[in-house]
């Protein structure tokens, strides 16, 4: 197991069970988490990506696709267990704020992911914030969920090799979402081992998730972690009622998740290392608002036009090495159609960056992304498969770009890791930074403080509902 998703032995780890299947085994790992076994490395990952999370949210209210589900859910109703974000106060049932959440959370593609191919807190925050809400958790008891949720959804992305999966049609964050959810539920509840199993089980047979939104760059990317997250809360309420799921929804051979979902599986990734390797320090970070798996190639792109002193009229061709999975699900020919397609798009996203030097908020409007000088480099790119970049993939998330200038030069750079990635992390100034620059449109300055002064207190809090209620009183200005 690389680096990348393998950390080390942590000397307070759990110990998962050798004689199960790994459905079971991993429901054990989950039962058994506490707080106190959860490495300060991890805290602190998760503490980054908390903060994070808020602020994507935040800004994913302000927008179109975001408020609508935030309303669908305030008409659901439901007994009033969790506050809507940017709502007035408004309570509804924890299942319905989550879905309201996880969208808000995705809603503009900037918020963290997993070289696992999926994001993890848009789908488990929203769940145990919703949850833990309704049952007034403290802070240590939110960092468990967290920690246990993190390690189930990409475990099990992990082992069901998301490469593959991916080839399929599978949206990964919608698939493994709801067992990420449903594991951070059942630590909130407090369910043993065997109820934990079902309440995955429950969670598996509602994974849902499928990429055709880049046909068209539909909505449905955004609802997914909302969806998966609401699905999550479902099946740990029903397993903490007695409804059985399947507990051995993981390996079972006719209708198991790993062999409906992909043609190569790797099962012992559910387990290995489990308790004392933390996958969850693999989390990245956004620099830029758009797919995380094209953001190396632009690096390297800004990276060499810099080196070389070239401007945009002097390139006359721009050739990006991506691996296979990526050529599929980010190299499609550049049509300006929805800001959706934009960020999913290479071409796009390299063009707009080369020009701007940025790829954030600005870049991503409806008028921006139909710019004729931005689809006029977009007519210069050429995508292919690079065979190391395919090699690689995904244990690295690498591009490669090579720069053919109008006077005959060519200029080549590759690049591994993008800013965000543990590599080339993002530090705690750096998470402010972002929030501040999402939020800063609609709220002021001492709203943005005090949201970012409570969340990083979160952890140690007696109880996290003030948090919560906080975040449903913020007000635009």
């Amino acid at each position: 197991m690389s680096a990348l998703l393998s950390t080390g032995h942590q000397p307070n780890a759990v110990a998962p069970a050798s004689d199960v299947g790994p459905t079971r085994a991993l429901a054990r790992f989950i039962a058994g988490l506490r707080w106190q076994q959860v490495p300060d490395q991890v805290r602190a990952v998760l503490e980054k990506a908390v903060l994070d999370g808020v602020g994507c949210g935040l800004h994913g209210l302000t927008l179109p696709w975001g408020a609508m589900v935030r309303d669908f859910a305030e008409e659901q109703g439901g007994p009033a267990e969790a506050t809507l974000w940017m709502s007035g106060g408004k309570r509804v049932s924890a299942a319905n704020a989550a879905l309201s959440l996880g969208t808000a959370i995705h809603a503009f593609d900037f918020d963290d992911h997993h070289r696992a191919k999926l994001h993890a807190t848009a789908v488990i925050l929203p769940a145990a914030l919703a949850l833990g809400e309704k049952t007034r958790i403290n802070g240590a008891t939110l960092l468990t969920a967290l920690a246990a949720g993190y390690e189930t959804m990409i475990r099990i992305s992990l082992a069901a090799n998301p490469a593959a999966t991916r080839m399929r049609g599978w949206h990964i964050t919608g698939t493994c979402g709801t067992f990420g959810a449903a594991a951070a539920a059942s630590v909130i509840l407090g369910h043993d081992a065997e109820t934990t199993a079902s309440a995955l089980g429950l969670a598996g047979t509602q994974s849902a998730g499928l990429w055709a939104f880049n046909a068209d760059g539909a909505m449905s990317k955004r609802l997914h972690p909302g969806r998966s997250a609401q699905s999550g809360v479902y099946a740990a309420l029903l397993a903490g009622r007695g409804f059985e799921g399947p507990r051995f929804i993981l390996e079972a051979e006719d209708g198991g998740f790993l062999a409906a979902t992909s043609d190569d599986i790797r099962p012992e990734e559910i387990t290995a290392g489990l308790g004392s390797e933390w996958r969850s320090e693999g989390v990245v970070f956004k620099r830029y608002s758009c797919c995380g798996s094209n953001h190396a190639s632009i690096d390297a792109a800004l990276l060499a036009a810099a080196e070389a002193g070239l401007s945009v009229d002097d390139i006359a061709e721009v050739v990006i090495g991506v691996s296979r999975v990526v050529e599929r699900q980010t190299g499609f020919a550049y049509t300006p159609s929805t800001v959706l397609n934009a960020q999913m798009s290479l071409r796009y996203n390299v063009a707009v960056a080369m020009i701007d030097g940025e790829a954030v908020l600005e870049q991503f409007t409806e008028s921006r992304i139909r710019d004729p000088e931005v689809l006029d480099l977009v007519s210069r790119i050429r995508i292919v498969i690079d065979p190391e970049m395919d090699a690689v993939y995904p244990r690295l998330y690498a591009g490669v770009v090579t720069l053919v200038a109008r006077d005959g030069r060519i200029i080549r750079k590759r690049v591994d890791y993008p800013k965000g990635m543990p590599e080339n992390p993002f530090d705690r100034a750096d998470i402010e930074k972002k929030f501040r620059s999402l939020c800063s449109s609609f709220l002021a300055v001492e709203t943005m403080s005090g949201v970012i002064e409570s969340v990083g207190r979160l952890f140690d809090a007696p109880d996290i509902s003030p948090v919560c209620v906080q975040l449903g009183a913020v007000r635009g200005r």
